[in-house]
């Protein structure tokens, strides 16, 4: 009995992935689910209360993988004696990147959903969480320098946030397009430079 209740639960799961991946959730049919997993409603509703549940038993896993890691990587930076952190700056971002790309290829599919298939959804403002982690904690390592001495302008946290949207859709960009693992690699090394080499300009200072 339990196999077979892990089996449907798969079909379940795998009919939903295939749903969302081609409609989104606003658009995915919960009928054409069932009927693709070949179970019926009645079954359905024994292991997930709605659609909604559904989705977030497939990208849960992946949304807590992400966010947990990018959680280290700011935790590890911060709680860096502030006369270090100059010297550590962007090492912690690179690690967590490169372990990004590596996740997302091995788990392509389910984070392809969560990325850009979640509209509608407790998920669907997941990159924008991230981004407003990274502007506080950008705005809070400002602050940080200017303890140290540094002439480090004021800026503002709009256009902190306009540049980090930038740098984390291009990031993702790279990543969620099914392109190899090297090549993603690769780019997402060249737009951090990028996006590193203008945030220093920034805290560079005025002239």
């Amino acid at each position: 009995m339990e196999e077979k209740s892990s089996t449907t639960l798969e079909n379940i799961q795998s009919a939903a992935l295939t749903e969302f991946l081609d409609k989104g959730f606003l658009g995915a049919s919960l009928r054409q689910i069932v009927k693709n997993a070949g179970v019926t409603t009645g079954a359905f509703y024994g292991y997930f209360s709605s659609k909604e549940a559904l989705f977030a038993s497939i990208v849960e896993p992946h949304a807590a993988a992400l966010m947990g890691r990018f959680m280290e990587s700011q935790i590890t930076f911060a709680e860096l004696p502030e006369e270090e952190q100059p010297a550590h700056m962007g090492k912690a971002s690179e690690s967590y990147v490169h372990w990004m790309v590596d996740y997302i290829c091995a788990h392509s599919e389910p984070v392809k959903v969560l990325l850009t298939k979640a509209e509608g959804t407790s998920y669907e403002n997941f990159v924008h969480n991230m981004v407003n982690i990274e502007v506080d904690a950008t705005l809070h390592y400002m602050d940080v320098l200017r303890r140290l001495g540094r002439q480090v302008p004021q800026l503002d946290r709009s256009l902190c946030h306009i540049a980090a949207s930038g740098m984390f859709s291009g990031i993702f960009e790279v990543v969620i397009h099914d392109m190899p693992r090297d090549q993603a690699l690769s780019y997402v090394d060249r737009l951090r430079e990028f996006y590193t080499a203008g945030w220093l300009r920034w805290m560079e200072p005025e002239l």
